[in-house]
């Protein structure tokens, strides 16, 4: 595993697990999508549109904007729905989701998965309190690790629908945390797993495991 501080790489020699049920959440997320099959390859025409905002390949240029590069097919594609339905409240994105077919988002988050996300930085501040979090969690808190949802890199859970978190922008992140915190984001079927586990973080913890997770690389 590779950590990205400062512009050098560290070796992480443990990780700490935790154990996080998969299976029923990756049955939900399934019953919530169509059967339709991605195509890549017609993805990344579709994908022309959302590069003004996520960049050439998902990689974003700026903080607020998610890379989608690398990001589980599975994930994407129900956010996307979400989003379409008007479930999961992200305005900017209306105009575009309401001309997109089930095929097209299937396509894009087929796409994306395929794309390579480029490498993040971590700052210093703070730093062993994000990977601290990341890695054990704080059971006195009953905040549990990201590692065993997340992956022990930062990899996501394909057939869990788990988001890929490595390299992700450190603002994007704070924000959904946040956003888990307050309630403001519900939608999904991790929604209410993810609104137990930022309850119990202060703002401190959010900024702390969300400049780490940027720093990761799950090469």
């Amino acid at each position: 595993m590779k950590f990205l501080f400062e512009g050098r790489i560290l070796s992480v020699a443990r990780f700490v697990l935790t154990a996080c049920s998969v299976v029923l959440s990756s049955a939900a997320i399934s019953a919530t999508l169509p059967d339709v099959d991605g195509d890549a390859a017609a993805g990344e025409a579709t994908a022309a549109v959302c590069s003004a905002c996520h960049g050439p390949n998902g990689n974003s240029l700026v903080g607020s904007f998610p890379k989608l590069a690398a990001q589980s097919s599975k994930y994407t594609e129900l956010q996307l729905h979400l989003i379409k339905t008007k479930e999961r409240d992200v305005p900017q994105m209306y105009g575009i989701t309401d001309g997109l077919s089930d095929q097209d988002m299937a396509d894009l988050a087929a796409y994306y998965q395929a794309q390579k996300i480029s490498p993040g930085a971590a700052k210093p501040e703070g730093i062993e309190v994000g990977e601290q979090l990341f890695r054990a969690g704080n059971p006195a808190k009953g905040i549990p690790s990201c590692t065993g949802c997340h992956g022990p890199v930062g990899q996501g859970n394909i057939p869990g629908g788990f988001p890929h978190l490595a390299g992700q922008h450190a603002d994007y992140i704070k924000k959904q945390l946040s956003e888990y915190r307050s309630g403001e984001r519900a939608a999904g079927s991790h929604a209410s797993m993810m609104q137990g586990v930022a309850a119990n973080l202060n703002d401190k913890e959010i900024a702390a495991l969300a400049n780490y997770i940027q720093g990761l690389s799950a090469e």
